[in-house]
């Protein structure tokens, strides 16, 4: 086995010998690498080693950007004030680094009026073009049809 380690120079040592040193330094023998030829083991405390790797998992894990994402409901015949209301709500929400799900819903039978819910959401995305862009295109799916915008990346 490759030995390496922290207070130990870089040998090639069979296992026994490797287990042997371990102990007398007071230190587990960890595999590093199994598939190498010869494999690598280090001398290192395992706890020790443990606690390290949880703390790194964990700044990762603080780094990583959790997605918000803020929905806007339509009435396929919303009127203008209530348009405006809810677009400045959307501008808001892709302002704030949210995505935005903005959908139409058809209640019984204003299913015929497709054409009028895609024209408001298409209307939708062109009003907040500045601010986001569209992620999914208007799609019907049974009585609702649904479009995301994504934030546009805003320079520091």
């Amino acid at each position: 086995m490759r030995l390496v380690g922290d207070n130990v120079e870089m040998q090639v040592i069979p296992a026994r010998q490797a287990l042997s040193l371990a102990q007398e330094m007071g230190l587990d023998l960890v595999e590093i690498s199994p598939n190498a030829e010869p494999p690598v083991v280090k001398v290192m405390d395992y706890k020790k080693f443990l606690y390290e790797q949880k703390k790194r998992e964990k700044a990762m894990k603080a780094k990583a950007t959790k997605v918000v994402v803020k929905e806007i409901r339509f009435g396929p015949n919303t009127d203008d004030h209530d348009y405006e209301f809810k677009k400045r709500n959307a501008e808001k929400f892709l302002k704030e680094g949210a995505k935005l799900k903005a959908f139409v819903f058809f209640k019984g039978r204003s299913i015929v009026f497709k054409d009028k819910g895609e024209i408001l959401l298409l209307r939708l995305a062109q009003d907040l073009e500045e601010y986001g862009k569209v992620e999914q295109m208007p799609k019907l799916e049974g009585k609702r049809m649904t479009m995301f915008m994504a934030p546009k990346k805003t320079t520091k």
